[in-house]
């Protein structure tokens, strides 16, 4: 069997994101299987690259041997389209989807179904697909033709956590995303709104960078709404994991999430969990440890939050339903060893 593999992928490996850090565990745990893992760097720009960062991409990846079996991250590769049927008569092809990009929302329509024709494309060229979490293998079979014996689903690994006493004087509520529409933090700020009678402070945690007109609005919301003193946009922290050991709730309104990793995290930590029901966040987040409310509803979410804020021993039953589901969570050496069936799937010339 082929013991070595290119692992292609866009922008920083090294930024603090849910994706990359999932690349960034995949590459290591390979390695220590013996895997032989080569990184091919692409540019930035996925999934919105110009004529010239696509003709690059394809450039590089067409450079690699005759026969190479290639890993390509999906935020690039859903973008390739026709790219990916030349590529294909070179290379053996596995996608890494973390979530369609169609799915990431806050674009035109045009711009949406513009992404979900070329990933379509994309997609039927690939040897194998691997997935994070069974929602998102739904919704490829659903919407993009994929046929569901060449997906495999791969759960991010969970490492545990150090459980959270939630002993805060003043509750500290936590929301880790990058600071995107995707993740719904504007929904978050107006559901504290609704509940300022109650003591709370809440940490924004997550880069700034990625959409400085959305941190912008959000700046101004918190700002109008008055909790400048209470709501903290904080950035990116070096351990996110510190900040769930010492915080007393995880709130989170992603509008999509393809699996959504800072949800198990906060089951690994024991806390109790305030999220939507959306993408595959109802797969992650167990009834019993969650209040999973609709999308876009922050008076739904408001609520939830007072519930766990007003009610101890809600919370605390809340807080021991996550973290004993976060102690049976799958690792990343176990996520490995599924990427390696989707590894052998491509090699295997009768496919």
């Amino acid at each position: 069997m082929t013991r070595s593999v290119y692992f292609a992928y866009p922008g920083d490996l090294s930024a603090k994101t849910g994706g990359y850090g999932y690349d960034r565990q995949i590459i290591s745990e390979l390695r220590k299987l013996g895997w032989q893992v080569s990184l091919v760097p692409l540019r930035a720009g996925f999934p919105f690259p110009g004529d010239e960062v696509l003709q690059q991409a394809e450039e590089t990846l067409g450079a690699l041997a005759e026969g190479a079996l290639v890993l390509i991250d999906g935020l690039a590769y859903g973008t390739f389209g026709d790219i990916a049927a030349r590529l294909a008569a070179k290379l053996k092809i596995i996608a890494l989807v973390h979530h369609p990009l169609a799915s990431e929302g806050n674009m035109p329509t045009q711009q949406q179904v513009l992404l979900m024709n070329s990933e379509r494309e994309a997609l039927a060229h690939a040897k194998a697909i691997v997935v994070t979490s069974s929602a998102t293998r739904q919704q490829l079979v659903r919407d993009y033709g994929v046929p569901e014996d060449r997906v495999v689903v791969a759960i991010p690994g969970t490492e545990r956590g150090i459980r959270s006493k939630r002993n805060s004087k003043v509750p500290q509520i936590s929301s880790i995303g990058s600071v995107i529409p995707r993740k719904g933090h504007d929904v978050l700020i107006a559901a504290l709104a609704t509940i300022t009678d109650l003591a709370w402070e809440c940490s924004i945690i997550g880069s700034r960078t990625m959409d400085v007109d959305y941190d912008a609005a959000l700046q101004k919301q918190i700002s109008d709404t008055g909790l400048e003193d209470r709501i903290r946009l904080a950035g990116p922290v070096d351990n996110t994991r510190l900040e769930l050991a010492r915080c007393d709730v995880f709130a989170l309104a992603s509008r999509y999430e393809g699996y959504g990793m800072v949800f198990a995290e906060a089951l690994s930590h024991g806390l109790p969990i305030i999220a939507c029901r959306a993408g595959a966040i109802p797969e992650v987040v167990p009834d019993d440890a969650g209040i999973l409310v609709p999308s876009d509803d922050p008076a739904a979410f408001g609520a939830a939050l007072r519930r766990v804020l007003e009610d101890k021993r809600l919370a605390d039953q809340m807080a021991d339903a996550s973290f004993r589901h976060g102690q049976s969570l799958p690792q990343w050496a176990d996520t490995a060893k599924l990427f390696v069936t989707a590894l052998t799937r491509a090699t295997d010339e009768r496919i």
